[in-house]
């Protein structure tokens, strides 16, 4: 969720939410349907302004005003009856439920992007709860500027996430990690690719990234994702057509299809894959050119995706991902798999992060940074390790974020890596000057450090980075550490046993296959 909730974000969730608590609707049967009015109620705003333009040089011109017309400006085309000031002024005799479903298929008919995508099931609905939930958005105050819907959209889309539990995991990746991956990889222009796309977060930060830097989305960026379920897949096109962004997102599990024929193909790669999936049939893939460095032994996933971020790169690409911290230090074939990985020269960055970010797991993830065009370059032989598990903000017991001027300086830390210009646009300075006086980049005990790749083999080529930061003298190993530093151990345990279980099921197959040759 964004850092700065405002009032008028926070009225309207209490609003919309209170009226679920009064129905017998659950969190997963409601966020789509209201998500599609946010949607809806957002398209007739910007297809309003455009019309009155439209309006104005129709005056002057003979030429009849169409569908085109509107498209060119950027605006999906609303028919009458998909006008929100019309559903707002049905009578509440009316079957407001019936009327939403049908200007939602008006809107597909008319903008063929977005068919089969929009939500339909407002029969289910009570007409009250509907007629509430028209009005509420219709209060918006539009004076405000700035992407007032889109924000009001990724806060909503955070809710549900908190409110589905593990199931939101699955679309929803929380804002500030979004923010500090795209600040990290630096997306100014080219082919931006998501093979977990989710609800398409990861390509809306981007879009911003660049207006952010006096850019055109539009004109600078393109974006692909692929997703393995249709409904996550309908809420990303939402989203990105709420933020009037093209896409190109296609349907289709990434183990098994690679739809974009991704190869090579990108220059930036952004995800949050889910974490040490079991159950991948590894001989459906074992000849498929996106896993050079080799298929893992263990029940585990996570070093498929690795591959399939790091395969999707062209010779200057940049990617940036969640993963789990066991990966890090992952031994036995998964070590194979890293120490190739960071031979090639294109592990970058590794920034641990603090546990409750995400809302549906607690444990402290990793974000992982490859850059394929720093080959030549300084940093060639050499890795950035940043531990930030000690900055963040406490948004309530069980959540935290960064606030932007930690975000600007985790990303300032890399920038000085990288011999870049600091950027100073969230205050972040202060930050800055306390660790780098200089603006010149250094190591700092309990923060970072640059790793050449002979220590990482020193530390048996672990990608962990509190292996190499250390602990600062002002820390005293507190217990949040002991507690992280427990959960961490515990998924690795797991992970052990899982493995521990492969082996014995072979072992018992290896021995019954001697017994049967000597009897």
């Amino acid at each position: 969720m964004p850092n700065h909730t405002n009032d008028l974000e926070k009225r309207l969730w209490d609003a919309a939410d209170q009226l679920r608590a009064n129905s017998a609707l659950t969190a997963q049967e409601y966020s789509t349907p209201v998500l599609g009015l946010i949607f809806l109620k957002y398209a007739d705003y910007r297809f309003s302004i455009v019309d009155k333009e439209l309006s104005t040089s129709k005056a002057s011109s003979r030429r009849t005003i169409g569908k085109l017309d509107y498209q060119a400006r950027g605006v999906l085309y609303l028919p009458d009856n998909a006008r929100y000031s019309v559903l707002i002024n049905l009578p509440e005799s009316a079957d407001i439920g019936d009327n939403i479903n049908n200007a939602m298929r008006a809107i597909e008919a008319e903008n063929p992007e977005l068919k089969d995508v929009l939500p339909k099931t407002y029969k289910q609905f009570e007409n009250t709860l509907l007629v509430e939930l028209l009005k509420i958005f219709n209060s918006i105050d539009y004076s405000e500027g700035g992407d007032v819907f889109g924000k009001i959209y990724e806060y909503f889309l955070g809710k549900f996430a908190m409110s589905e539990g593990r199931g939101g995991g699955e679309f929803y990746t929380p804002m500030s990690i979004v923010k500090l991956i795209v600040n990290i990889i630096e997306p100014y222009h080219g082919k931006i690719y998501d093979p977990a796309c989710g609800s398409g977060g990861m390509f809306v930060q981007s879009a911003r990234f660049v207006e952010e830097h006096q850019g055109k989305p539009e004109r600078e960026i393109s974006v692909y994702g692929q997703e393995s379920k249709s409904s996550t897949l309908k809420l990303a096109k939402l989203n990105l057509a709420v933020h009037g962004l093209s896409s190109d997102i296609l349907q289709g599990n990434t183990y098994y299809e690679d739809r974009h024929n991704s190869l090579g193909a990108f220059d930036f790669v952004m995800a949050n894959p889910p974490f040490n999936v079991n159950g991948v049939d590894k001989e459906r893939i074992k000849d498929d050119p996106r896993f050079p460095f080799g298929l893992p032994r263990a029940d585990n996933a996570n070093y498929i995706w690795i591959q399939v971020f790091c395969s999707a790169l062209n010779n200057k690409g940049r990617a940036g991902f969640v993963m789990a911290n066991s990966a890090s230090d992952a031994r036995q074939s998964e070590l194979e798999i890293r120490k190739q990985l960071i031979e090639s020269k294109a592990v970058d960055v590794m920034v641990a992060i603090s546990s409750n970010f995400f809302y549906t797991v607690t444990l402290p993830v990793t974000l992982w940074f490859l850059d394929k065009g720093k080959k030549g370059t300084d940093r060639e032989d050499k890795v950035l390790f940043i531990d930030a598990r000690n900055i963040f903000q406490q948004v309530d017991r069980a959540h935290r974020e960064f606030t932007p001027q930690q975000l600007e300086f985790l990303s300032n830390i890399v920038r000085l890596y990288r011999n870049e210009q600091p950027e100073n646009v969230h205050d972040g300075n202060a930050m800055l000057d306390e660790h780098f006086p200089n603006a010149v980049y250094i190591d700092v005990k309990g923060l970072c450090k640059a790793a050449t790749i002979d220590e990482i083999i020193e530390q048996g080529w672990s990608l962990n980075p509190g292996r190499y930061v250390g602990v600062s003298d002002a820390d005293d190993g507190d217990e949040m550490e002991f507690y992280e530093r427990l959960e961490e151990l515990n998924e690795e345990l797991e992970k052990l046993n899982s493995e521990s279980s492969l082996y014995q099921a072979k072992i018992s197959e290896n021995i019954s296959k001697i017994l049967d040759g000597l009897s």
